[in-house]
């Protein structure tokens, strides 16, 4: 088998990088690196080739979802002609679904990973670029009448909640309250 020109190689990194983001969301940080290579569809030898550490793959996978979900924000307040409060509520809406529920590996980083980044040291690239896109989330849900912060927390506990509760009625009724409680202060 030949050598991987340098375009494949970035390829094969862009790929690891967009399936550990996808993987740690759904499953946690601990997803072993067998399997996530597995995952990119490459073998399990190449991982090292690419990153000097499993840790060196979590911080760029963070950064990877954070920026994700940066993009996401900004597509909806460009969707609706830079009305903020619009974009705000329709981000409200997605987020506090079923279908988010249902789609972790898709869905909020800071809902995914908050648990396996609370055990990160606090030195860990992972741990600044979660705490700075948790901020800037915080941030961007901030309204003339409520801090961003309360929104968030309301957000995020919801919908960890309705994940863990998911099955029963419960789970429906937490996403269902939380987006009454946003729309009413918001």
């Amino acid at each position: 088998m030949g050598r991987v020109t340098q375009a494949q190689a970035e390829e094969n990194r862009r790929r690891v990088v967009e399936t550990a983001s996808r993987l740690f969301r759904e499953q946690g940080t601990h997803v072993s690196v067998a399997d996530l290579m597995k995952a990119s569809g490459l073998t399990h030898g190449g991982f090292y080739k690419q990153f000097a550490s499993k840790e060196a793959l979590i911080d760029e996978a963070t950064a990877h979802a954070f920026d994700e979900l940066t993009r996401l924000r900004n597509a909806g307040l460009e969707q609706r002609s830079g009305q903020r409060d619009a974009a705000q509520q329709a981000l409200i809406d997605t987020y506090l679904s079923i279908e988010h529920r249902d789609r972790a590996a898709d869905g909020c980083p800071a809902a995914a990973l908050a648990t396996d980044i609370a055990r990160e040291p606090g030195d860990r690239e992972a741990r600044r670029v979660y705490t700075e896109g948790v901020g800037d989330f915080a941030e961007w849900l901030a309204t003339e009448d409520q801090d961003g912060i309360t929104r968030l927390c309301t957000m995020l506990g919801a919908l960890v909640l309705a994940r863990a509760t998911k099955g029963s009625p419960l789970s429906e009724e937490i996403l269902t309250t939380a987006r009454a409680a946003l729309t009413a202060t918001g």
